[in-house]
C-alpha cells in the first residue's frame, strides 16, 4: 500500500505561521521534501526523529516527483513543504500529474501567502471601502511569459491593489508599467523582503518615483513582495469611509439598525 503525499503551505517564513494541520502532518511524517531556497529550515524541526528530510533546491521537477513517489512507497505520510500557499506559483499541477500516473494519493494544505504577510508586516490593508475592493495577484514577465491580456500594464489600468510576486529584480519594469497605466509618480508603493522571517524582514515604503532607489539602498534583490495600492497609508489619512457591516444604521441578520 502506498502512502499519501501532502503538499503543505509553510507560509511566508515564520515557522509559527504554518497551519496547525500542516504542523501535525510534519510531526507524523516519514519523509519531508522542503524548498530550501524559500522555506525557513526551522519549519522542518517539527518533523520527528528518524524522518527522511531532503532539500529540493538543487533538484529538477523529475527528481522531485521521483523522490515523492519513492518515499510514498515507504512511508504512510510524505510532506512536500512549499513556501506560502502551494496553489500560488507553487508548480502544484506539474508535481501532482506524475503522482496521478503512479496512483499515489495526494492532498493540499493551504498556507499563508507572502502577499498577506507583507501587508500584515507593514500594518496595511489590501482593501478599503470606496477606495479599492479588488486585489490582483500577479508578476512581471521574465523567463516565464505572461498570457495575452495579463501584462502588468493592462492589470494596473484597473487602479486596484496589485500584489506583484517574483519581480523585485524587474522593479524598473514595474515602474514603467504603472506609469503607462496612468499611476502618478506619488502613488505609494510598498516592498517587503522576507515578510515574517525572524530577524530578516525588511520593509521599504516609497512612491512610484523613488521605490527602486530605496530598494537599491537597502540591497533588496530577492524574496520580496511589491504592493502598489490606493489604500496604502490609509492610517494617516484625515478621514476614511467605514465599513457598512459595523455601521449602527446598517441592518443585517445579527443586528437591527439603530
Amino acid at each position: 500500500m502506498a502512502g499519501k503525499v501532502w503538499f503543505v503551505g509553510a507560509g511566508p517564513g515564520d515557522p509559527e505561521l504554518i497551519t496547525v494541520k500542516g504542523m501535525h502532518l510534519l510531526q507524523q511524517a516519514g519523509a519531508v521534501l522542503y524548498a530550501g531556497s524559500l522555506v525557513d529550515h526551522a519549519v522542518t524541526l517539527y518533523a520527528p526523529d528518524g524522518c527522511e528530510i531532503r532539500d529540493s533546491k538543487d533538484m529538477t521537477l523529475e527528481e522531485i516527483t521521483g523522490w515523492l513517489i519513492e518515499q510514498a512507497r515507504c512511508h504512510e505520510t510524505v510532506v512536500r513543504l512549499q513556501t506560502g500557499d502551494p496553489g500560488l506559483y507553487g508548480a502544484l499541477v506539474e508535481m501532482v500529474r506524475p503522482l496521478d500516473v503512479a496512483n499515489i494519493t495526494w492532498a493540499v494544505i493551504p498556507g499563508v501567502s507572502s502577499a498577506m504577510a507583507s501587508a500584515a508586516a507593514a500594518g496595511e490593508t489590501l482593501t478599503l471601502p470606496e477606495v479599492t475592493q479588488t486585489v490582483i495577484l500577479t508578476r512581471v514577465a521574465g523567463r516565464t511569459p505572461m498570457p495575452d491580456g495579463e501584462e502588468l500594464e493592462a492589470l494596473a489600468a484597473h487602479h486596484t491593489t496589485l500584489c506583484i510576486f517574483l519581480s523585485i529584480t524587474l522593479l524598473s519594469e514595474v515602474q514603467r508599467a504603472l506609469r503607462a497605466a496612468g499611476w502618478s509618480e506619488d502613488a505609494p508603493v510598498l516592498v517587503v523582503q522576507k515578510a515574517s522571517w525572524p530577524s530578516e524582514e525588511k520593509i521599504v515604503r516609497g512612491t512610484l518615483r523613488d521605490i527602486r532607489d530605496k530598494c537599491r539602498s537597502e540591497k533588496i534583490t530577492s524574496q520580496a513582495m511589491i504592493i502598489a495600492s490606493p489604500a496604502l497609508g490609509a492610517r494617516q489619512w484625515p478621514e476614511i469611509q467605514h465599513s457598512k457591516l459595523y455601521d449602527a444604521a446598517f441592518s443585517h441578520r445579527f443586528r437591527k439598525a439603530r
